[in-house]
């Protein structure tokens, strides 16, 4: 009897280890996610004020062709759902409530703009689902601690201007500077950035601020203004259309201060060729990517299969635009939180991984990486200093940030 007793309670405990690795195996989904699918909306502005960059939202769609093609993640196809708000933050809120509760996505991926991310981020959250790498780099979009369900990607705002008010009071400490800003959080971001940077120098040399609406035609009087306020540096927070607008504008008028350009706007096809080659040289800027027009890259690996990639995928598109070097590196990123989910493809897991990374992107600078943990919500945080010599960004100095 006692024999058989023991059999039974070694069969039982075989049965229960058995039973425990099965469980612990178990997939698991939420909305969104199965066997066959990865269900990834995105929100853009593929008409409007800033449609420039709904180049990005089409650039991660082809890269998910191309994973696809390949044979998906994890033997699952991602299937990407992207919707236009026209860089209206209205819309932003209607297009993140169907792809959330009638699309059922796993996640919302790349969002792009300040305001716009700002409007779904509560909501968001409070659904519990990823607003993951938003195509923004206003600081707010950093906080796990009040909003674990937001993340951005690209290197933040405020720390970005740091760099160009260091670099100002190391070469131009006597300058007086005009900035130009966008009426929202994203020019707001900015400045508050740059004005830390100057510290107790800012209101000395700040001699003028002047905001422009997105709904604005021109930005004519705001130059003329910026101009007539005697500055010799200007800062430039403007998105593609308006700084395009900008730097014509300021050669119109004569107006030659040291021109710092955020990086969002820094594109040669969609920015700089509008706004008059020439107009552009000597700009200065930040870089953390490839730019596609650069020579050194010629012969470098990432940028072939950058090439190769768009020549197939994405024929249709600039290879002159590095908002499509932007869109391709994001989309690497996301496809990696993606790969270390495995089978386990839950909103929670996926801001986990998101919040485990630290790669080495075949088209970020060297020197730039893509590094988080979970109290660091800031993917990038390295840049350098480029400045525009009427065909390209030409890298110059040391890599900045931490």
């Amino acid at each position: 009897m006692k024999l058989t007793k023991a059999w039974t309670l070694l069969a039982l405990g075989l049965a229960g280890a058995v039973f425990g690795t099965a469980a612990i195996a178990q997939k698991k989904y939420d909305p969104g996610a199965d066997d066959k699918e990865i269900k990834i909306g995105q929100i853009g502005p593929y008409s409007g004020p800033a449609s420039a960059y709904g180049t990005i939202g089409k650039t991660i769609g082809a890269y998910f062709d191309k994973v696809n093609a390949e044979g998906g993640i994890n033997g699952r196809k991602l299937k990407y759902l992207p919707l236009d708000d026209g860089y209206n933050p209205a819309k932003t809120v209607e297009m993140a409530r169907k792809l959330v509760e009638e699309e059922e996505v796993l996640l919302v991926f790349n969002p792009l703009g300040t305001a716009t991310n700002t409007a779904i981020r509560k909501y968001m959250n409070e659904k519990k689902v990823p607003q993951l790498f938003t195509a923004t780099g206003a600081t707010k979009f950093g906080d796990p601690k009040n909003f674990p369900y937001t993340m951005g990607w690209q290197p933040p705002y405020a720390a970005e201007a740091r760099i160009y008010a260091q670099h100002l009071l190391e070469t131009q400490p006597g300058a007086k500077v005009a900035v130009l800003y966008q009426n929202d959080d994203f020019g707001k971001d900015y400045v508050q950035g740059f004005e830390e940077g100057l510290g107790d120098k800012a209101k000395a040399m700040i001699v003028s601020k002047v905001t422009y609406e997105v709904t604005d035609p021109t930005i004519d009087s705001q130059m003329l203004s910026l101009k007539a306020s005697g500055a010799t540096a200007f800062l430039d927070i403007t998105t593609p259309k308006f700084a395009a607008m900008a730097i014509k504008k300021a050669a119109e008028i004569g107006w030659k201060p040291i021109h710092y350009l955020t990086n969002v706007s820094v594109s040669v096809s969609s920015v700089m060729t509008p706004a008059g080659l020439q107009n552009g040289v000597g700009l200065l800027t930040a870089a953390y990517v490839k730019d596609p027009t650069d020579p050194q890259w010629q012969q470098d690996a990432g940028m072939k299969d950058w090439l190769a990639f768009m020549a197939k995928y994405n024929a249709g598109a600039s290879v002159t635009d590095n908002s499509n070097v932007y869109g391709y590196s994001a989309a690497q990123t996301m496809v990696q939180v993606l790969k270390q989910c495995g089978d386990n493809l839950t909103h929670d897991n996926v801001m986990k991984q998101a919040a485990n990374l630290d790669l080495t992107l075949p088209m970020l600078l060297p020197g730039v990486n893509v590094k988080t943990g979970p109290d660091d919500f800031y993917p990038i945080e390295r840049e350098q200093l480029a400045k525009f010599d009427g065909k390209t960004w030409v890298l110059f100095g040391k890599v900045y940030g931490r």
